[in-house]
């Protein structure tokens, strides 16, 4: 019988209201209806880009978003952060 740590080989995953600031990211999936994934689309978010977290505002405000992937800065509403799932990216431990 083999026993495997999941732990250990899973990566934490989290929507991107959670993710820390200033921390390379990963897009791992966008959840919702068409809709939203064509409008993340337009903005130049893709599944597999890298983001980063530059800023957020007070109480439940939009979080200002860096894609390092095309190197382009967008206000995202706190809605859509929830739809966006994130890993921490890869140069990161």
């Amino acid at each position: 019988m083999w026993i495997i740590n999941l732990k250990s080989t899973a990566k934490k995953t989290m929507n991107l209201y959670q993710a820390p600031r200033n921390r390379q990211l990963k897009i791992v999936s966008i959840l919702g209806g068409e809709g939203v994934r064509r409008r993340l689309f337009a903005l130049g978010f893709h599944k597999d880009d890298l983001i980063e977290v530059d800023s957020r505002a007070i109480l439940k405000g939009p979080l200002l978003v860096k894609n390092l992937t095309s190197d382009m800065s967008v206000a995202i509403g706190r809605g859509i952060a929830l739809k966006i799932l994130v890993e921490i990216g890869p140069d990161e431990k």
